[in-house]
């Protein structure tokens, strides 16, 4: 398949028409590697089809340099093989000892030099053969690869092209651009001669669309086709390189692999390259060897010197790497084609390239580059001798860290330590460092490097510290090698109150880890709640040591529901008003600041605080990212956005799956309270089924997959099931001294199942109970929720009293579905057809609409037979998703509605995909038959 060689075509047909009238010529096709110079070669025989022309043809090879006279034999095998009988004895007659000369195996004659000769006859011979040829017919003469030809051919082309003159013969030769045979008159000779230069150009697009669609068999997606254009530049051999590569995976030419066709780098054509570039003298190989090493930094004075080539011969290097078709432009030191830079280091030895890695390093380092630039080219190096090295390293990976990228900080780090005169302290600090980035993507290599760090430093309290490095379980238990750990520092260290200054600080954190260590023991719980009431109401907060302290004590007041929920919102909110909002928070016991005020029922102030913390987020990681995730989705779910929460306790779970220890149970804490909200069974089956029940023994996770246990056995009618579930999860939490009415609201449900089961009297007693310990809490959501159970046990006015003090309590909740569910209950009571019952019914569905919970929503409408209570199911939907359902209402398909938006087509899957969720819709389809009635 020839394309966009029209032009080509057309001037060699004028010179064979030139030549059938006397005047001969010589054309070369010349060109950088891929340009089609053999293709379109190839094609030059049609022009003879129906024509009087006889053609030759001969290939050059580099494997066959060596065999004198290849091409000439070549040609005049083509010559004579099926011509005319008379035509052969003219040919012969034309000279025996040519005909020895060229068909005999015989060893041609050397000169003193040992060079082939070729008798003066027999050159004169075998044009002699050619004139006799094309007196009968014009000849056209094909030569493929000029540079490859045997020198004993090469000096009789370049005897013939000064003698064309009255052959009736046109000599077409193929050279490829930038490939020079130093000392060799005879082609320059050649190319000197040549009448016409003929340099095929890139391919288009549209020529581009048409080599898609013979590979394929079907038209290329304008973006895939625009992907393949571009990355090969329109150079044919780069093009049919990639889409056979592309069809060879079983890819499609759609627009999903658009960005698979501008990354690809086929293994055929990187050889390919690489054989070329082995062929070349050295300045060229060692320029591209530079502009491998150096990348994107690949200035022309960085890489002259890293070459070694002085401004001329860098700019004559650099035209042959052109011409060879590897580097984009003359003036422009960057490779065509990403499988360039592979074709050069494949050509590289594994010395070659770390000593060319280490000589651009210290270019760099010594012309005042960045400590990043200079590092990458470090990490290409398994030791180097300079001795600024481990600096440029550490100041590398400080720059990483700062922009949010501990992966990369890491890797500066572990390069810095390959180096063996790190001894003692300084060998300390560095695996300090390295286990600071660590810890936010992997906790476990943190731990491992703060214990290779602590023997090699001198005081306790640098040793102290180190161990603090190590980010503490928020919820579950830390593993006892850490536990082991922090006591012995801590005991090395001694006790805050007899040190001063940093070393009191280091010794309160390390007083924070211990504590919050033994958060499931009754003792230690009992004992934190002491210490918290010895440091008194207004306990100091002028550190970040006693914040931590204080927020970890705090955790130990809620979770056994010791003080009052509005002393400890009252603390909270001082911790967090003096402790700047940074995402290095996760790396402590702070965030058990949000468990406080969740339980507490105050979390409407925290939520900028969050949103501050994620914006000043600077070291990520995978563990980082999900706790944070984890702490919106916790107090979405305080106050009822049920929908929000899951988004954002799904993404959490998603991001915790590689380090489920540290991140894991939290996440799945977060999703287990949204799944309970929703009554998702689908979603509670999923939980049932993941890692939890597998890998952890944490309290508060084992508590609540039993609650997620029991919810599931209560769905399917097993109602003594998980009436004994949650039995047991209660007796287990008050002896582990869990007694939080919000954190851990069993008695409520194991009343109404106690109802269920038909069991009035303990049914009430837990109901009393509850209300007792919500009561002594005193968190607004914990007292109207219990309000709620007791009315849902009393009948007549004693329970439409409850009830309607359950919604004025829950009126002061941030938790809006806790109100949905009780106004729900209330407009049962009130009877249907009333206007205060419709009007307190429309008021649950729009709270229930707002929060996302379908089938709350659902049970609201069932409670009102006219539908009056009805909300919109459109008001749980974000603007961005009413917009993406009504395009699609429309009829547009997800591309279509992409391009109405100007995003991705992935990006309107995730908001259907959300939509269909919130909406209780399984599909497109659903949908559709929906959209009247929401915008109706």
């Amino acid at each position: 398949m020839l394309l966009e060689r029209e032009a080509e075509l057309t001037q060699v047909a004028e010179a064979l028409r030139a030549a059938a009238a006397g005047d001969s010529s010589l054309v070369l096709l010349t060109g950088p590697l891929g340009t089609g110079r053999t293709a379109l070669l190839h094609q030059l025989p049609m022009l003879a089809e129906g024509e009087k022309i006889r053609v030759l043809r001969a290939n050059a090879a580099p494997m066959e340099q060596d065999f004198d006279l290849g091409v000439v034999r070549q040609l005049f095998d083509s010559l004579l093989t099926g011509a005319p009988e008379d035509l052969r004895g003219q040919c012969f007659e034309a000279g025996v000892d040519l005909c020895r000369t060229v068909f005999s195996d015989d060893a041609l004659p050397l000169d003193e030099n040992g060079a082939v000769t070729i008798p003066e006859e027999a050159l004169y011979g075998l044009r002699s053969v050619l004139a006799t040829a094309g007196a009968e017919r014009p000849l056209l003469i094909l030569v493929d690869d000029l540079q490859w030809v045997d020198t004993p051919s090469m000096r009789w082309l370049a005897f013939l092209v000064k003698r064309l003159h009255g052959l009736r013969a046109v000599l077409v030769c193929s050279l490829r651009d930038g490939y020079r045979r130093p000392g060799d008159p005879l082609l320059r000779e050649i190319v000197e001669a040549a009448r016409r230069v003929l340099r095929p150009g890139p391919l288009s697009l549209g020529a581009t669309k048409e080599v898609i669609l013979e590979q394929f068999g079907v038209p290329g997606d304008e973006e895939f086709a625009r992907a393949c254009h571009e990355s090969s530049a329109g150079n044919p051999l780069f093009l049919k390189s990639v889409l056979a590569d592309l069809a060879v995976r079983g890819h499609r030419p759609t627009a999903e692999h658009a960005e698979t066709a501008r990354s690809l780098r086929p293994a055929q054509l990187r050889e390919r390259l690489a054989s070329s570039l082995r062929a070349q003298p050295r300045p060229p190989r060692d320029l591209a060897a530079a502009i491998a090493v150096l990348g994107d930094q690949a200035e022309p004075d960085l890489l002259g010197r890293l070459a070694g080539l002085d401004p001329i011969g860098f700019l004559a290097a650099l035209r042959d790497l052109h011409q060879l078709g590897l580097v984009a432009a003359e003036q422009e030191p960057r490779f065509l084609h990403r499988v360039v830079q592979d074709a050069v280091e494949s050509s590289m030895t594994v010395a070659e390239r770390e000593r060319l890695h280490d000589a651009a390093a210290a270019l760099m380092y010594h012309n005042g580059r960045p400590a990043e630039l200079v590092a990458a080219q470090l990490l290409a190096v398994t030791s180097s001798d300079h001795p600024w090295a481990v600096e440029v390293l550490r100041a590398a990976a400080d720059t990483a860290l700062r922009r949010g990228a501990p992966r990369t900080a890491a890797r500066y780090l572990r390069r810095a330590l390959l180096d063996g005169s790190l001894t003692g302290e300084g060998r300390a600090r560095l695996l300090i460092d390295l286990a600071t980035a660590e810890r936010g993507f992997d906790p476990a290599a943190c731990e491992r490097h703060i214990s290779q760090a602590i023997p090699l430093l001198t005081t306790a309290r640098l040793r102290a510290a180190a161990a603090l490095r190590i980010s503490p379980t928020i919820v579950g238990l830390g593993p006892p090698s850490v536990i082991d750990l922090l006591h012995q520092v801590a005991e090395d260290l001694g006790p805050a109150a007899s040190l001063e200054g940093t070393a009191r600080d280091v010794a309160l954190r390390l007083e924070a880890r211990l504590r919050h260590a033994g958060h499931e023991d009754p003792a230690e719980l009992a004992a934190a709640v002491e210490r918290l009431s010895v440091l008194g109401a207004e306990p100091p907060l002028l550190t970040s040591a006693e914040r931590e302290l204080t927020t970890v004590l705090l955790n130990a007041a809620v979770l056994t529901a010791r003080w009052p929920a509005a002393e400890v919102s009252r603390l909270a909110n001082r911790i967090l008003e003096r402790e700047p909002a940074t995402s290095d928070q996760v790396h402590t016991p702070l965030p058990l600041v949000v468990i406080g005020l969740v339980a507490a029922d105050s979390v409407r102030g925290i939520s900028s605080w969050l949103a501050m913390e994620q914006q000043t987020r600077r070291q990520g990681g995978t563990v980082v990212d999900a706790l944070v995730n984890v702490q919106q989705a916790m107090v979405l779910s305080a106050r009822g956005r049920v929908a929000q929460a899951r988004e954002y306790a799904e993404r959490a779970v998603r991001l915790a799956e590689v380090h489920w220890q540290e991140a894991g149970i939290v996440s799945t804490l977060a999703l287990t309270r949204v799944a309970l909200d929703l009554q998702d069974s689908a979603l509670i089956e999923r939980i049932l089924d993941g890692p939890g029940r597998r890998r952890s023994s944490s309290l508060a996770l084992t508590a609540a997959l039993q609650f997620v246990k029991a919810a599931q056995d209560a769905e399917q009618g097993r109602w003594s099931s998980a009436l004994e579930t949650l039995l047991a999860c209660g007796r287990q939490l008050e002896a582990s001294g869990w007694r939080n009415p919000v954190l851990f609201s069993w008695r409520p449900w194991a009343a109404d199942l106690h109802r269920r089961v038909g069991d009035p009297h303990a049914a009430g007693a837990l109901a009393e109970e509850e209300l007792l310990r919500a009561t002594e809490w005193g968190a607004p959501v914990a007292l109207g929720r219990a309000l709620r159970v007791k009315a849902r046990l009393s009948d007549g006015d004693q329970g439409m009293r409850l009830l309607r003090e359950s919604v004025d309590v829950l009126r002061a909740s941030a938790n809006e579905l806790e109100l949905a569910r009780t106004l729900l209950l209330l407009g049962k009571r009130l009877g249907p057809g009333g206007d205060e019952a419709a009007a307190v019914l429309r008021e649950a569905a729009a709270l229930a609409s707002a929060c996302g919970v379908p089938r709350l929503v659902e049970r609201i409408r069932a409670a009102d037979g006219s539908g009056a209570a009805a909300a919109p199911p459109e008001a749980t939907l974000t603007r961005t998703e009413r917009t993406v359902t009504s395009l699609v209402g429309r009829g547009l398909t997800n591309q279509e509605v992409a391009a109405e938006l100007g995003v991705s087509s992935r990006a309107i899957e995730k908001h259907l995909t959300s939509s269909y969720r919130k909406l209780g819709v399984s599909g497109r389809r659903e949908l559709i038959e929906l959209l009247p009635r929401m915008h109706s």
